[in-house]
């Protein structure tokens, strides 16, 4: 099947499909041509967006995966919706492909690529099942200060004085968007699912040679500390629970909003290489702030996205409604405040999605694939087993592939022994 523009459809017509669709703007030879959704109303919203922006003029909101698969106009999926729904959405592409309902050339998955082990491996199945290329969306490492820094470190720094052989990624805001993403059992945990599956791949990206394989580094243990350090207080619990409903119970059904880890690889050599990742719910800022700090022998590399070249300050006399007009996951609307003018651009969205597409009109499996996300969500569970465990974990650990974090169960408080 050859196209000369791809036509994607989204799964899941929410926040992070619009961020999406936004970066479009910078892609060629793509077309957003469909969203499904859990609500109409989400779907119809993104798919007007798409129109309104000029990335997607015929962009129309569908009633079903498989209805948006069947439409010949189609050749592409981003999945963009809720962890909770991950296998029943890769089912349902299957089937309707198995059926004959459609053709598809690809699909890509936002992070994680499932809540455990069991499942990330059950999505990379299905799809390698009906001939599918995978693409694993970690935006992160795309990012351009990223890319450009990993290619300017090696080139000079690296080739000359020895590879770089510590990185240190963080990701901190103030908490998520919905309510959903709070609720251990719904997300497969609490921020150390939800995030540092960005901080561990990309200090992995860094410390990886440039056009080296993943394999060309052996994860050999993961050490990880996890606790809810703000969003367990009384006024915070009780915040979450008018905002969910009434579904939250964060004094006894907590999930982690602080984790930390450190992972240590070895190269083919037999050099020990050392990731270290921070991330937080309770981040109090302007807003997110991605970090990353790469070390090596003889040089250094250091990046924070609030450290913007564009910064405003409004004093107490400006006022208005809440927003993120400056920064995602904006705190405040007064004082000195950074602006990131283009977070799509900024945050890898729009080069992660170029190399897809690119990759799905040349019939390529993109660079960062399904694979890759296996081997994330690995990582991710030895580090819930290091934190229940208190200790140090050997990489790979036995029944990793049936682990599921006692958070994910609903059986997590640290304020009570498990």
């Amino acid at each position: 099947m050859t196209h000369k523009r791809l036509g994607i459809g989204f799964i899941g017509g929410g926040f992070i499909t619009r961020f999406h669709i936004q970066s479009l703007i910078a892609v060629r030879d793509v077309d957003v041509m469909g969203v499904v959704s859990r609500t109409k109303a989400s779907a119809e919203e993104s798919a007007a967006l798409a129109r309104t922006i000029g990335v997607g003029n015929d962009a129309k909101a569908y009633d079903s995966i498989t209805e948006m698969i069947a439409d010949p106009s189609i050749q592409a999926l981003w999945v963009c919706s809720p962890n909770f729904v991950r296998i029943e959405t890769f089912e349902e592409i299957a089937s309707a492909i198995l059926s004959g309902k459609g053709e598809l050339v690809g699909v890509t998955c936002e992070k994680p690529l499932g809540r455990n082990v069991a499942e990330a491996k059950k999505v990379m199945e299905l799809t390698q099942s009906v001939g599918l290329l995978d693409g694993y969306l970690e935006n992160q490492i795309f990012s351009p200060s990223i890319t450009r820094g990993k290619e300017i470190i090696w080139a000079r720094g690296a080739a000359t004085t020895g590879r770089p052989y510590l990185a240190r990624a963080a990701e901190e805001h103030s908490g998520p968007h919905m309510p959903w993403f709070w609720e251990g059992e719904l997300q497969g945990g609490g921020v150390l699912n939800d995030m540092m599956c960005h901080s561990v791949e990309e200090a992995r990206f860094m410390l990886t040679a440039p056009g080296a394989p993943r394999e060309s580094l052996t994860p050999v243990s993961v050490n990880a500390y996890a606790s809810c350090l703000k969003w367990q207080g009384p006024k915070y619990a009780e915040k979450l629970t008018e905002n969910s409903g009434g579904e939250l119970d964060y004094r006894n059904r907590p999930s982690e909003d602080f984790a930390r880890s450190l992972i240590e690889y070895q190269t083919e050599d037999g050099q020990n290489l050392i990731v270290e990742t921070t991330t937080s719910w309770c981040f109090v800022g302007a807003g997110l702030r991605l970090s990353m700090e790469l070390f090596g022998p003889e040089y250094s590399m250091f990046v924070n996205t609030l450290d913007t070249d564009l910064k405003l300050f409004f004093s107490r006399e400006v006022t208005g409604s809440q927003g993120e007009d400056l920064v995602e996951k904006q705190n405040a609307e007064s004082g000195v405040m950074p602006v990131v003018s283009n977070e799509a651009e900024v945050y890898g969205y729009t080069a992660e999605n170029r190399h897809m597409v690119e990759s799905f009109l040349a019939n390529k499996r993109p660079d960062e694939n399904f694979s890759d996300g296996v081997n994330v969500t690995e990582l991710l569970m030895t580090a819930y087993m290091s934190a229940e465990q208190g200790k140090t974990i050997q990489f790979p650990p036995e029944n990793l592939d049936t682990f599921i974090p006692a958070v994910a169960r609903g059986e997590w408080n640290p304020k009570k022994k498990l």
